[in-house]
């Protein structure tokens, strides 16, 4: 099995790095929800020795994921293991969790199972760090963006790109409140909230 990989992820790592180098600054424990290839999680361990990075994925990534770690060979990234939103997750606290273009292509139900999940899963005064795409007040950022959303729901009607509003909301019933937003290249943001 060759290590699979995602040019998205290849483009995006460093404009992310960028705003997690100083946000996670002192984080020991990180939580990385769709892991996906593993390339972003080899890149910012790489970058941050002093913290464990924590893969997660559906049980189809995770041999994918563990080539990458292996590879790698470093010493802050622990096996990956299987998560799925809509089930029980790790006893373990977390100091921080990172999601990058997820949002987008779960489901609304599975998005709540996320949030909930991630009240269990993340300290008080943990933050989770969530990249993508997404709109804001009911309108895309760019026409790109309105066309990946309508691609993405021509394929399956309850998926496209999230309101941060309504992200916000979901948020805050379940003890996480909005923190700060980037704006990273390619249309896409940085959302974070702030586990109370």
């Amino acid at each position: 099995m060759n290590k699979p990989f995602a040019t998205a992820a290849d483009e995006n790592k460093e404009a992310i790095a960028a705003v997690l180098l100083t946000e996670l600054s002192n984080a020991s424990e990180v939580l990385e929800i769709g892991s996906g290839t593993g390339q972003h999680a080899v890149h910012f361990s790489q970058l941050m020795p002093h913290l464990r990075w924590h893969c997660s994925d559906q049980g189809n990534h995770i041999a994918g994921i563990q080539l990458w770690l292996e590879s790698a060979g470093l010493n802050n990234t622990p096996p990956a293991f299987i998560l799925d939103v809509n089930q029980d997750w790790p006893q373990q606290v977390y100091d921080a969790a990172f999601a990058s273009n997820i949002a987008h292509i779960m489901h609304w139900s599975e998005i709540e199972c996320l949030f909930e999940g991630l009240s269990q899963a993340l300290g008080h005064g943990a933050y989770f760090y969530l990249y993508g795409p997404f709109s804001f007040n009911a309108q895309f950022s760019s026409e790109s963006n309105q066309v990946f959303d309508q691609y993405l729901r021509q394929k399956d009607p309850l998926s496209g790109l999230r309101d941060k509003n309504e992200l916000d909301q979901l948020a805050l019933s379940h003890r996480l409140m909005p923190a700060k937003c980037w704006a990273l290249p390619a249309n896409n943001h940085i959302l974070s909230w702030q586990k109370t």
